[in-house]
């Protein structure tokens, strides 16, 4: 029988055209490795609460958009359960890896406000209408801004809240804090750019924080014994704040007070307690920015917009800290457009995350790992084909038996390394795979060769052979689903994966191309 036969079995022939497919889909699109092998971060995230199926889709999508808008390439995002989340970034660089968490863990929901009443909010936002203007030079500061659209029915909405609020400002804000009150040191009141009374000062901070249900209190803080008596009455009276954002040299016997009232109390430095300022003209002063309650910037109202007209394009502007060169102002700016944008365009989280202590593996070591899981899975297979050869002393088995088994690892890598990526607990998967597999060839093979030509007139005895195959691979897959479905064991997910793969295929594919290359050997 002429060796082309051979590839008329339709068996023979599916295995082939796999092989094919998936060798030129490697080479097209590549392979993707787990940081432990090509290094990368690794960050954890709780959630606030457990989610259903459909929150914990809401969130991954959220994130990846997030993190992929800001720059990071190959980012992949696992929920883990319903009450954890994976973000793994191809970089270990400590400015990416901080630049991700402050992305992450920001909850993105986005607030306009003029004169107390909202404008805007982050459901207002045309879905995809985020953008950017590169950063521009002025003078010796240097200006961002992110540009962003409105839906068609808040365009009325905003209208109508900004009527009659000609050269009033629009405060937008991110993350404005919730529950929350300020507590201040009395001396910032002195200390701003303008050169401002107190009065003055204070009465201009609190138009910032006012929004209807929702104003955030600000105290007065000094070391007399009556200030500290008036904010602990405060507290008492009001018990929806559970936050306080406060200076951090307070008299330390009222930050010990507010903890035991059960606050969390969050101490600040001066330069995030302090707005920074800009002037109307005529002695006149406005808030233009504000990070201790995450207001971005605060445009002044053009009469044009404010008679009723209706609009759908604004943006957000900000100046670099003019304390910087100019080269750190460009570099400032970027960042602060690139997170931005990356936060309004992923949307606001629909539930707290909380990032933890990220995990770290360099390149180099990345690449010695890969080398030596290269080496153990070659050692392994070796071992099976020392097995094999003792066994067998045929070339005519010997050489099928391998030639099954590296198919199978190429399949296996292909699949987990186009759709997924492979990681350490993958490879150990595989290697499992590889004494799995040439164990049911040495079924169907002895099963063959036991009955010798017999094998011409009885198709039965392959069938025999087959009902163990499969009987051992639906037990595989079973003991291997908890573990792919665990939610505390992500680690050997992987493995899990490469197993239960390895065994779909071997049943499927590789084994019947297996069987039909001896029986038609036999058959000869």
């Amino acid at each position: 029988m002429s060796k082309i036969s051979y590839l008329k079995d339709t068996r023979i022939i599916l295995l082939v055209a796999i092989i094919a497919a998936l060798a030129i889909f490697d080479v097209y699109y590549g392979l993707h490795f787990g940081i432990e092998f090509s290094g990368g971060t690794e960050i954890p995230i709780l959630l606030e609460h457990s989610v259903n199926a459909t929150t914990m889709a809401s969130l991954i999508s959220d994130l990846n958009q997030r993190v992929s808008t800001f720059g990071l390439k190959q980012v992949t995002v696992e929920g883990i359960g319903n009450s954890e989340v994976y973000v793994i970034i191809p970089s270990e660089t400590k400015s990416d890896i901080n630049q991700t968490i402050n992305i992450i863990q920001s909850q993105g929901r986005f607030l306009a406000v003029v004169n107390g009443k909202e404008a805007l909010n982050g459901a207002d936002i045309l879905k995809g209408s985020v953008g950017s203007i590169p950063p521009s030079q002025s003078n010796n500061t240097v200006l961002w801004s992110v540009t962003f659209f409105i839906t068609q029915s808040a365009t009325s909405k905003f209208a109508k809240a900004v009527f009659g609020q000609a050269n009033q400002p629009l405060y937008m804000f991110l993350d404005r804090p919730l529950n929350t009150a300020i507590v201040m040191n009395q001396s910032i009141l002195l200390n701003n750019s303008q050169q401002l009374q107190p009065n003055k000062t204070l009465s201009i901070m609190e138009s910032v924080l006012s929004l209807q249900n929702s104003t955030i209190p600000l105290l007065q803080a000094t070391n007399s014994n009556y200030s500290t008596t008036n904010i602990e009455n405060f507290f008492s009276a009001h018990k929806q704040y559970k936050t306080v954002l406060a200076s951090y040299n307070l008299n330390p016997a009222l930050i010990n007070k507010l903890k035991s009232m059960n606050l969390t109390v969050v101490l600040e430095s001066n330069t995030n307690m302090t707005p920074q300022f800009t002037s109307l003209g005529f002695g006149n002063a406005s808030i233009d920015s504000w990070s201790l309650i995450g207001l971005l910037s605060a445009p002044i109202l053009n009469p044009s917009v404010t008679n009723g007209s209706v609009g759908d394009s604004y943006e957000i502007t900000g100046v670099a800290p003019p304390t910087m060169s100019v080269s750190q102002q460009f570099t400032y700016s970027a960042n602060q457009e690139k997170t931005i944008t990356s936060i309004l365009n992923g949307g606001a989280l629909p539930v707290e995350v909380i990032p933890q202590t990220p995990t770290t593996i360099p390149p180099t070591l990345g690449t010695q790992a890969l080398y030596v899981s290269g080496i153990i899975g070659l050692l392994s297979v070796v071992a099976v084909s020392t097995f094999i050869t003792l066994r067998y002393r045929k070339p005519f088995l010997v050489i099928p038996i391998l030639l099954t088994t590296f198919t199978e690892l190429f399949i296996i890598v292909s699949i987990i390394g186009l759709v997924g990526s492979i990681d350490l607990a993958a490879v150990a998967g595989m290697i499992a795979v590889v004494g799995t597999g040439v164990d049911a060839q040495i079924i169907i093979t002895d099963e063959i060769v036991a009955h010798g030509n017999e094998y011409a007139t009885s198709k039965g005895l392959l069938g025999k052979a087959f009902y163990i195959v499969w009987a051992d691979a639906a037990l595989l897959v079973i003991a291997m689903l908890p573990l792919f479905f665990s939610t505390s064991l992500v680690d050997v997910i992987g493995f899990s994966e490469a197993t239960i793969i390895g065994a779909l295929l071997g049943v499927f594919v590789t084994r019947p191309a297996y069987g039909a290359l001896l029986s038609r050997h036999f058959s000869e």
